[in-house]
């Protein structure tokens, strides 16, 4: 079950985050930083335990970032990332931003729910705070990932 994050996920959502950051897949989130962003994570639920958890961060008036995309190892290639992300997306338009993108190191994954590549220099330099946090900065590995929604006004 998918459902948007309340406070008592805060811990599990920091565990999982924790596990990918340990192997250099993502940048660590303090506790303190996921209690204050809690209302832009989804969590995915199995037996009552959080096992998956996402978060979309508004960065402008049409731009949002899927992040912090994280699935418990025993949970993986059972289509709770692609639940999690297509919650993302929904919210996304629903909101009625324009483009999402991602930084991520599994593109194949990314492009099957319809982003495509697209080069960092694309992205509004606003987006680039949390990256001077990472050690890899300024030499990103990460694949900048984008999908764009249609609008249906312009029709």
């Amino acid at each position: 079950m998918i459902r948007k994050a309340r406070m008592a996920d805060a811990k599990a959502i920091h565990k999982l985050l924790l596990s990918y950051a340990q192997q250099g897949l993502m940048l660590s989130r303090s506790l303190a930083d996921i209690y204050e962003g809690i209302r832009d994570f989804y969590v995915f639920e199995v037996d009552e335990q959080v096992v998956g958890t996402v978060c979309l961060h508004i960065c402008w008036s049409d731009l949002a970032e899927v992040r912090s995309l994280a699935v418990d190892a025993a949970q993986e290639g059972r289509g709770v990332g692609r639940k999690l992300v297509d919650a993302c997306l929904d919210e996304a338009r629903g909101l009625g931003l324009q483009r999402v993108f991602a930084l991520t190191y599994k593109p194949v994954f990314f492009g099957k729910l319809g982003f495509h590549e697209i080069e960092k220099s694309e992205l509004p330099h606003k987006i680039w705070s949390d990256c001077i946090k990472c050690p890899k900065f300024p030499e990103c590995d990460e694949i900048a990932m984008s999908i764009e929604f249609r609008d249906p006004a312009a029709d």
